[in-house]
């Protein structure tokens, strides 16, 4: 018999949405494949288990395994049973397999091709994928207003905007009438080696947007394993992560729970997207939340880690050769 849920997993405020998210939110985009196998049966049994921990938010892309992380989420969405008002879907427009279109008439087009590879009549956001590589301008002139008539229709009900380099958000949410944009998605900016959004906080909550963070292990570099080959971060970034890594396991520590705790210890940002793929995956990030919310962060370990990682804090790396 499956062991009872603990207590729940914390709710945040998204903004002026009036959606209250949980703190840890599922990043589908392993379930495209794109990190390794993942069967139905496992798709499935690892929404299940989030909804079973008090899970409410998934995000996905059409860019994530080629439309194929949509698919399983929504297939596993729809075996879950759970009533749709009891959670939260984002995908997003702009970013496909075949390259960048921010243009009205393609991401009109692609919110029916997303609600139909997810099985769902709606999504509660909708976000211009990496906008950084598109022309912001045209965000701006004609990307968000195609997304704010898709709002009038129903088949989505906030508009968000992503990407890394965080001067984009400025660019974009000082130009658009207020209002128009709801959400930003940042990633690989709050993480123990890099922390630079928290500067960015003051004035995104100033716009009334909800903030939502990715990749609390910098995209595998606060990990025991490390990094992708493919991964961009300069050489002394990846040095300084990789000793980081080995002081915690001698220690008797665990680099990716600290790095997961840290993440979720400013409550500005709503939600901390992480990527899942198993069972083990969604307890273990769950768990750390639940350890965070009743015991504190590891405070020794985590100064010990920073100091480690000073020479290279907030390095980050060219915008245009990560994946996202």
């Amino acid at each position: 018999m499956a062991a009872p849920p603990p207590a729940s997993l914390e709710l945040r405020p998204l903004g002026g949405t009036g959606l209250k998210v949980s703190c840890v939110g599922f990043g589908a985009s392993p379930l495209g494949r794109v990190f390794g196998p993942v069967s139905e049966d496992e798709a499935v049994a690892s929404v299940r288990e989030a909804f079973r921990l008090g899970i409410n938010f998934f995000d996905t892309s059409p860019y994530y395994g080629g439309t194929l992380s949509e698919k399983m989420l929504g297939m596993a969405l729809k075996a879950s049973g759970v009533p749709r008002d009891q959670y939260f879907v984002s995908t997003k427009c702009g970013r496909y397999k075949e390259g960048f279109d921010f243009s009205a008439e393609r991401v009109t087009r692609s919110i029916d091709e997303s609600l139909e590879r997810l099985q769902l009549d709606y999504v509660d956001i909708l976000q211009c994928h990496d906008i950084e590589f598109g022309s912001l301008d045209q965000i701006i002139n004609e990307t968000i207003p195609a997304l704010l008539k898709l709002k009038e229709t129903g088949k989505i009900r906030f508009i968000g905007i992503t990407g890394l380099p965080l001067g984009i958000f400025t660019y974009v949410l000082d130009r658009v009438p207020p209002g128009s944009v709801d959400v930003v998605l940042s990633y690989c900016h709050f993480s123990i080696n890099d922390n630079a959004l928290e500067d960015l906080l003051p004035y995104l909550k100033s716009k009334g947007v909800g903030i939502i963070s990715a990749s609390p292990l910098a995209m595998g570099l606060l990990t025991e394993s490390g990094p992708p080959e493919w991964h961009p971060a300069p050489p002394e970034l990846k040095s300084a992560c990789r000793d980081a890594a080995a002081f915690c396991q001698k220690k008797g520590k665990n680099i990716s729970k600290l790095a997961m705790q840290y993440s979720l210890t400013n409550k500005d940002i709503s939600s901390m997207l992480v990527g899942m793929n198993c069972v083990k995956q969604v307890e273990e990030n769950v768990a750390a939340a639940m350890e965070l919310a009743s015991s504190g962060m590891d405070q020794e370990t985590l100064s010990e880690v920073e100091a480690i990682l000073k020479p290279v804090k907030n390095l980050t790396w060219p915008s245009g050769i990560q994946q996202s």
